[in-house]
């Protein structure tokens, strides 16, 4: 898999002053989880699901839930697990025949011992790739049950999403998996979603939050992301964000969200990548306030098009709570459409600005501390303070590359868009 590597060859070489790297389901965890991007949603009730996650492949997808829990009706339980079963087999004959997925845990090492590629290995060969693809449970005892049922298809399973994730209920949840890659032999990363009231209400967050920490570092090596469930946080007090507004100006909301980040997304050594809330909407809705765009980055890419389509399906407010995603701590989305993937894709990429900052911040020269201007001459760079900055934007460089310096947001979003 490679992000961007939907598009040719030599559009990623004229976009890229360095380009994505390659990875696999069995490339380290610290790679993938930087590596999710717009994790695509999907009801496991689909009946041609397998096409749907090789459609998605193609177009840019890298990670895919698919979902037995809110998304489908409780009576469809059963018929949706049979499904999954049919799917994941169909999946992995698929596989088989184009030889594209690793065979097992011992395929996750390459020669430079990372589990990554360089960026002219396989090139163009991701859009043929299985994404990343993990079930969303209801129960602790699903994990067991669909892990033995899928026989020799559960190595196109990364793992399983776990709602509602308290440290009672996450424990359950955590040994249920740790039973299951036993039975499998099997890496399988857990996803636990923060969503329950009791994680809102101020008398009871602190309490929720330090076990729900607890639970997470017993199986750090497990946990591959945590992920927020910010529409169950507006349920609880009968709120729905509009569309020409984020997460973050619903003040409830964004508190929340602050307080996670602030006990499970810190950044010397003891956090986890945290990915941002949903983006619900997918169509047009009557405006209240003017679009969030500007005209003239699009003006100057004589992209006016793309802003206007971009606008009429209310995904200018979602450009913006992408950015303050990152802002706040955040990497990746949840996402429910495919029209929301290009977006986060492209607003991930990092700028040359921002690698050349990180890498002057990161130089062996600088170990001492200090402060040096940028190469842009247009901040300051304090070396010991942007340091852990500086690593999560390297991180993010490796997986999703660097612009070059001429390239914006515009230009990675309508190569984006074009397959």
């Amino acid at each position: 898999m490679r992000h961007f590597g939907h598009i040719s060859p030599t559009a990623r070489e004229g976009l890229f002053f360095r380009e994505p790297c390659t990875f696999t389901a069995d490339s380290p965890a610290r790679m993938l989880s930087v590596a999710l991007g717009a994790t695509l949603y999907s009801p496991a009730t689909r009946p041609s699901l397998a096409d749907d996650v090789l459609k998605q492949a193609a177009r840019g997808v890298v990670s895919m839930v698919l979902c037995l829990e809110d998304s489908i009706d409780d009576a469809e339980v059963v018929d949706a697990e049979t499904n999954l079963i049919r799917q994941f087999a169909a999946l992995a004959a698929k596989d088989a025949a184009s030889g594209t997925r690793g065979a097992g845990p011992g395929s996750q090492d390459t020669a430079s011992g990372t589990g990554a590629q360089g960026p002219d290995d396989a090139a163009g060969a991701a859009s043929a790739d299985v994404p990343l693809l993990f079930i969303r449970v209801r129960e602790p005892d699903q994990i067991t049950d669909l892990v033995r049922r899928l026989g020799d298809s559960v190595r196109m399973l990364s793992g399983f999403v776990l709602p509602k994730f308290t440290e009672d209920r996450g424990r359950q949840f955590l040994e249920a998996l740790a039973e299951a890659e036993a039975a499998c032999g099997r890496r399988l990363f857990a996803m636990p979603v923060l969503e329950s009231p009791e994680l809102l209400h101020l008398e009871t967050r602190g309490d929720i939050l330090q076990g729900i920490a607890r639970s997470v570092e017993k199986h750090r090596d497990r946990v591959l992301a945590l992920r927020l469930g910010v529409t169950d946080f507006c349920s609880a007090y009968g709120l729905r964000r509009a569309p020409d507004m984020t997460a973050y100006d619903v003040h409830i909301v964004a508190s929340v969200i602050a307080d996670v980040v602030n006990v499970l997304g810190r950044a010397d050594g003891t956090g986890f990548t945290i990915t941002g809330p949903v983006w619900e909407y997918f169509r047009r809705q009557e405006r209240m306030f003017k679009p969030q765009l500007r005209r003239s980055p699009f003006l100057e890419g004589r992209a006016e098009e793309l802003r206007t389509a971009l606008i009429q399906h209310d995904l200018d407010g979602l450009l913006r709570e992408i950015e303050l995603d990152r802002a706040n701590g955040l990497l990746g989305k949840t996402c429910i459409h495919p029209s929301h993937v290009a977006p986060v894709h492209a607003l991930s990429v990092v700028s040359h600005e921002e690698y050349t900052d990180a890498q002057d911040i990161l130089s062996p020269e600088r170990g001492g501390g200090g402060v040096l201007r940028s190469a842009y001459t247009n901040k300051m760079n304090e070396v010991k303070p942007h340091r852990a900055w500086a690593e999560r934007t390297l991180q993010r460089a490796e997986v999703f590359g660097v612009a070059k310096e001429d390239v914006g947001f515009v230009d990675l979003l309508a190569a984006g868009l074009k397959n």
